[in-house]
C-alpha cells in the first residue's frame, strides 16, 4: 500500500522543530567517521559512550523523586507504565519485563506500551507514533487510573504519541514523568516531573539508539530497581523475591538460602520446598522458627520488608 504524501508545509515544520534539538546535531567528532578503521571506530563510540553516566548523575534528583513518587503509587495498588515508540518504546517494553523474574512482582504491576503494539517490538510500525490519540487509547485499553504513574519515554522530546498518553494521563490525576534527553522540549509541557539526561550530538546524527538509548536504559534500570528496593525487593544486595522460573534462578535461590543461612545444598534446598520455593518465607521460617504461614503473615505485616522481620 502507498502511503500518502505529507503536506509539504507541516514537513518543513517538523524539520525546523528537529534541526533544533541536541540530538539531531552534527557530532565535530564524527564528521568523517566513514574513514575511520574498525578499530578506530570502537574506540570512538567508546569514548563517546563514557560521557553517558555524568549525564545521567546531572539529573539524579529528579530520578530520586521518581522512585519516591513510583514507590508511593505502588504501594497503595497503582502501577508504573512505560510509554514510548521506536527504540524507547522497546526499552521500556523491556525493562517491564525484566521485573517479574528480577523481583517476583506480579506481571500488572509494571507495564510496558509501545506504539504499534507488539508487532512494532521487532520491525518499524509506521505512523503509529505520529498521533496523540493512539497514545491516549492504549492507556485507555488497561484501564489508567489516579493511582497509576505514567513515564512518557521520548528521546527528541515531541514524540505525538507520548505527548498524547501524558496529556490523558494528567487528565484523569495520574503522575506523568517524562524522561527525554533535549531541554525545554513539549514533553516537559505535559509532564508533573521531567528526567532529562542530555548525552549532546550522536556519532551519527539522530540515532538515538545510540548515546541516548543509553541513558534511557539506565534511568529506567534506576526507576524500577530503586522503587523494588525501596519495596522491600531485596535484601541488602541480595534479590530474595525473585521468582525461580529456571535452572539458573533456582540455583540463585538455594545460593541465597544458603548465603543468608550458613545451610549447605541439601539444607537450603529442602528449606526452599517447605517454603513453597519463596526464598523471603524461607529465609523467615528459619530465622524465626516458624512455620511458612506464620512467615508470610509476619512478612504482610511488616510490607513485606525482610530486614524489618528478621530485626524485629
Amino acid at each position: 500500500m502507498t502511503r500518502e504524501p505529507r503536506n509539504p508545509e507541516r514537513l518543513r515544520q517538523l524539520d525546523e522543530k528537529l534541526a533544533r534539538l541536541t540530538t539531531e546535531q552534527r557530532n565535530p567528532r564524527s564528521h568523517e567517521i566513514d574513514r575511520l578503521s574498525p578499530l578506530e571506530i570502537v574506540r570512538l563510540m567508546n569514548d563517546e559512550d563514557a560521557t553517558v553516566p555524568a549525564a545521567v548523575r546531572r539529573v539524579d534528583e529528579a530520578i530520586a523523586r521518581a522512585i519516591e513518587v513510583i514507590t508511593d503509587r505502588l504501594k497503595r495498588g497503582g502501577r508504573l507504565i512505560y510509554l514510548g515508540a521506536g527504540t524507547s518504546g522497546r526499552l521500556g517494553v523491556l525493562d517491564a519485563a525484566e521485573c517479574p523474574p528480577t523481583f517476583g512482582s506480579p506481571p500488572e504491576m509494571v507495564v510496558g506500551l509501545i506504539a504499534g503494539g507488539v508487532d512494532a517490538l521487532t520491525r518499524a510500525v509506521e505512523g503509529k507514533e505520529d498521533h496523540r490519540h493512539f497514545g491516549r487509547e492504549d492507556l485507555e485499553k488497561i484501564d489508567l487510573t489516579a493511582d497509576d504513574v505514567v513515564v512518557g519515554i521520548a528521546t527528541s522530546g515531541r514524540t505525538p504519541y507520548v505527548l498524547g498518553g501524558l496529556e490523558y494521563a494528567r487528565q484523569i490525576g495520574a503522575y506523568a514523568i517524562g524522561l527525554s534527553c533535549n531541554e525545554d522540549s513539549e514533553l516537559a509541557q505535559v509532564s508533573d516531573l521531567q528526567i532529562t539526561p542530555v548525552v549532546g550530538p550522536e556519532i551519527l546524527s539522530g540515532s538515538t539508539r545510540l548515546k541516548a538509548g543509553t541513558a534511557t536504559k539506565l534511568v529506567l534500570n534506576m526507576l524500577t530497581t530503586g522503587t523494588m528496593i525501596r519495596l522491600g525487593k531485596t535484601y541488602g544486595n541480595l534479590m530474595v523475591d525473585l521468582r525461580a522460573t529456571n535452572e539458573k534462578l533456582q540455583a540463585r535461590a538455594v545460593r541465597i538460602v544458603k548465603t543468608l543461612t550458613g545451610l549447605d545444598d541439601e539444607g537450603a534446598t529442602e528449606l526452599l520446598q517447605r517454603a513453597g520455593g519463596e526464598v523471603k518465607v524461607a529465609l523467615v521460617c528459619h530465622h524465626r522458627s516458624v512455620s511458612a504461614d506464620e512467615a508470610r503473615w509476619l512478612l504482610e505485616r511488616h510490607e513485606g520488608h525482610l530486614r524489618r522481620v528478621l530485626e524485629e
